[in-house]
């Protein structure tokens, strides 16, 4: 059972006062411990009451920064402190039992603080690289805003509504290039957008909706392009043969019904290692049960699909029949799926 803690950096300034309150309040001493970080020494110190931990860091110590004692409230952290200074070197002020860099008898001064020439290595390598990457960040930053000076249809970054899949993509791939062919990607991608646009005025209804306009112009770009793309293809339904205009109907249904199970498909690998590795977790009887309850879903799923699928296909054709020709099919539909549930029933009965 994990123990709940909480944690908070401090000053080492406001550690004498933290340290007396704490004893105040009934805390018990837990341990104080230091880590090795490139910005210095992080001193923390661990505290415990009604079962929870009390964590507060001091961080980036450097030599020469004293820190004052907290064994005049909790004498059991002498035994830390010591460890501190002659491990780490950090420099610790009126420990009531000091033991002046005598705790450990060590052939080297400060040895934790000592870091291998490959980590060394590792480090000076991190560090260029990050000076690297915001070197090029400045470099594409300087040449977008040129960019969006000379040319009128670029358009600043949207704030407040989460990028596109392909326009992240776009941005990591262009973080390292240099920043002329930035320009010029921009420039083609400006156009495109610009002719998007284009498009999508051509396609917009002839009745000016205000408030349709105003939530669309919140919309990111390319979304609004695909709703204004499907109120132009709806309107065309609406001018058309309603026999033909069924047939498309039926005929987009069905492509974006592929594209849900193509989506699906690509999914499916690995939501089935996530819940073959959660199964093989139980025991087999009972993931045996959880496999069947799956398995039930998802026909359950499956079949109601298909069910709301024909459901809108009569529908559609329903509407332009004679009333009364019209409910006597829709009869005939019901009592035809009602008897194709009752056999199915059935079947799952044997």
């Amino acid at each position: 059972m994990a123990i709940p803690a909480n944690y908070q950096e401090i000053s080492i300034e406001s550690l004498p006062e933290l340290s007396a309150r704490l004893k105040a309040e009934g805390h018990r001493f837990v341990q104080v411990l230091a880590v090795n970080t490139e910005a210095g020494i992080d001193v923390q110190y661990t505290f415990m009451k009604d079962g929870v931990l009390e964590v507060f860091t001091i961080k980036g110590v450097q030599k020469g920064m004293p820190i004052p004692s907290i064994t005049d409230n909790f004498i059991a952290a002498f035994v830390f402190e010591n460890e501190i200074h002659d491990l780490f070197g950090v420099e610790i002020r009126n420990i009531a039992i000091d033991f002046k860099g005598n705790f450990y008898a060590v052939a080297q001064r400060e040895p934790m603080t000592i870091i291998s020439p490959a980590q060394k290595a590792a480090r000076d390598k991190a560090k260029k690289a990050a000076a690297a990457k915001a070197e090029r960040a400045r470099q594409a930053a300087a040449a977008n805003a040129s960019f969006v000076t000379e040319h009128p249809y670029a358009k600043a970054k949207v704030t407040g509504v989460a990028p596109s899949a392909a326009a992240a993509d776009i941005e990591l791939k262009m973080a390292g290039a240099d920043p002329e062919k930035i320009a010029r990607v921009k420039a083609a991608l400006a156009a495109k957008a610009k002719k998007a646009e284009q498009e999508a005025e051509a396609a917009k209804p002839q009745v000016f909706d205000e408030q349709l306009e105003a939530k669309l112009a919140d919309m990111d770009p390319e979304k609004a392009a695909k709703v204004r793309t499907a109120m132009a293809r709806k309107a065309k339904l609406a001018d058309m043969d309603p026999e033909k205009a069924a047939q498309v109907r039926g005929a987009l249904t069905n492509e974006a019904k592929l594209e849900s199970q193509r989506a699906v498909g690509q999914q499916t690998p690995q939501k089935q290692a996530e819940l073959e590795a959660k199964l093989a977790q139980l025991d087999p009887e009972r993931a045996a049960k959880v496999r069947a309850a799956l398995d039930a879903r998802a026909r359950q799923e499956t079949a109601k699909a298909e069910h709301d699928e024909k459901v809108a296909v009569l529908e559609e054709r329903l509407k332009n029949m004679d009333p009364e020709k019209a409910a006597r099919v829709r009869a005939a539909f019901l009592e035809k799926q009602r008897a194709a549930g009752a056999g199915a029933d059935g079947k799952a009965g044997e």
